[in-house]
C-alpha cells in the first residue's frame, strides 16, 4: 500500500489561495480547502490553528500575486499609467482576489495614506518624479489621486457584470495623470 500523501502547510496554504481565487474568500473553509487537497478537514488544520491563521496565509500570497500582476514592464512607456491600467485590469480579471485584498476591511480603521507605504513603491515614485519634474514626495500625493481614481474603476469591474474597455479606462487615467501633472508644474 502506497504511503499517504502528507498534507504541507505551504499546500494548505496554496489551496486557500487557490480556493479564495475561484470561489471567493466567502466560500473558503476546512471543507473546501479540504475538497481542493482531496483530503480530509484534519490535515487542513493541523498547521493552522483557525481558518482565520490560514486566511492571513492566502493572503500573503494574493498580495504578492497582487503586486506582481500590476507592476510595469521595463517597456512600459508610461510606467505610472501601466500600473493603473494593470490595477483595473487585476479588478476586471481577477473579481474574487480582489474583493478579498481590498473589500474585506484589511484596512479597517486605516487612513488611505497607509497604502503609501508600502516599499514596493518607491520604485514607482522616483520614476513619476522624474517623468513629471517633481520631487518623490510631490509625485506620492499625486499617486495617491491617481491611485483612488484607479481603484474605482477596478471596484466597478470586480464587483458588476460591466465591460471592460481598456481605452476609454487608458484616456481617464491619462487624463487624472498630466491633469495632475499639469496642475503641479
Amino acid at each position: 500500500m502506497p504511503p499517504k500523501v502528507k498534507v504541507t502547510k505551504e499546500m494548505v496554504t496554496q489551496a486557500s489561495f487557490e480556493v479564495i481565487r475561484t470561489k471567493g474568500h466567502e466560500n473558503l473553509s476546512a471543507r473546501t480547502i479540504a475538497e481542493y487537497l482531496g483530503c480530509s478537514t484534519q490535515p487542513v488544520l493541523y498547521s493552522f490553528k483557525t481558518v482565520d491563521e490560514i486566511r492571513e496565509a492566502a493572503y500573503d500570497i494574493a498580495d504578492r500575486y497582487h503586486t506582481d500582476f500590476i507592476m510595469p514592464k521595463e517597456t512600459d512607456e508610461n510606467p505610472m499609467l501601466a500600473l493603473g491600467l494593470n490595477y483595473v485590469r487585476f479588478g476586471q480579471e481577477e473579481k474574487n482576489l480582489f474583493r478579498f485584498l481590498f473589500q474585506t476591511d484589511k484596512f479597517g480603521g486605516k487612513d488611505v495614506t497607509v497604502l503609501m507605504s508600502d516599499p514596493g513603491l518607491s520604485g514607482i515614485m522616483e520614476i513619476m518624479a522624474a517623468g513629471i519634474g517633481t520631487d518623490v514626495e510631490q509625485a506620492r500625493e499625486m499617486f495617491l489621486t491617481f491611485f483612488c481614481v484607479a481603484h474605482g474603476m477596478a471596484s466597478l469591474l470586480a464587483n458588476n457584470s460591466m465591460e471592460y474597455d481598456e481605452g476609454q479606462c487608458r484616456k481617464m487615467l491619462e487624463n487624472v495623470f498630466f491633469g495632475m501633472a499639469a496642475a503641479n508644474s
